[in-house]
């Protein structure tokens, strides 16, 4: 199936590891060109490195100057953005005991936050245009409440909510915002997570990932380039009547109607 993704512009913030860049390795398959945006230089470099042919751009995103600059800068090297998607940041998991009002806010700053700044003038850009797609890979944890995962779950809820309102605002403007919520997925950041799923039920980490497993219906996690295939999908014109819309990629796991 021809996407129609030839010579697009696609910026993937969070772009260095995980789904972030099992999608730009996707986009660029369909001939995208395509940048990267990681808050670690090291991580950026490693990542071109592995792409081959990418730009890449180290940006922390909690900080809505560097990410309007990271935007220029893209826009400046290869051309007007024509998709933007979101897999930057991902909130601390904590156990409820330990949360404070600091790790409140730092989850929506890791989370919410940058998404929302690499958003901002991109949409803009896009309504000004009078095309584009922004697709935000979020999580199934703003739907489904977890004991470890609070205030970041809570961050991917207010996510959710700001895709569908975007979307709502923009369509009559030529933009497109869609929301993926994977959920278990075999990265670095899931692992890290298990930590904080075992401490709190005093497993070990083994045991802890087995009994998360157990409970997905399909009996495996997802793996990045599952999650990265729906979102160039979306991305394309063979999605070009989805918005507003948060779909779920977790197994059967939250059988519940959306």
């Amino acid at each position: 199936m021809d996407l129609g993704l030839n010579n697009k512009v696609v910026l993937v913030t969070g772009g260095s590891k995980g789904i972030g860049l099992a999608c730009a390795r996707a986009f660029l398959a369909e001939g995208a060109r395509v940048a990267i945006a990681s808050r670690a230089a090291e991580n950026v470099a490693a990542a071109r490195a592995a792409l081959g042919d990418a730009l890449g751009i180290a940006a922390d995103l909690t900080d809505a100057e560097q990410a309007a600059a990271m935007v220029e800068e893209v826009e400046r090297r290869l051309g007007p953005i024509d998709v933007l998607v979101n897999s930057a940041g991902a909130a601390r998991r904590t156990p409820p005991d330990d949360l404070t009002p600091e790790a409140w806010h730092a989850a929506m700053a890791a989370k919410y936050f940058t998404y929302i700044h690499a958003i901002d003038p991109v949409v803009k850009r896009m309504a000004a245009r009078g095309a584009g797609v922004i697709v935000n890979v979020i999580g199934n944890g703003g739907k489904v409440a977890s004991p470890v995962h609070l205030a970041g779950g809570a961050a991917n809820a207010a996510l959710m909510l700001a895709t569908a309102g975007l979307a709502t605002a923009y369509a009559g403007r030529g933009v497109r915002v869609v929301g993926v919520n994977p959920g278990l997925t075999e990265t670095d950041r899931v692992a890290e997570g298990m930590l904080a799923d075992a401490r709190l039920a005093g497993l070990s980490v083994a045991e802890a990932q087995a009994r998360a497993v157990a409970k997905i219906p399909m009996g495996r996690m997802a793996r990045a380039e599952e999650v990265a295939d729906v979102v160039v999908f979306l991305a394309s014109a063979r999605a070009s009547y989805v918005t507003g819309v948060n779909i779920a990629m977790d197994g059967a796991t939250a059988a519940v109607v959306v």
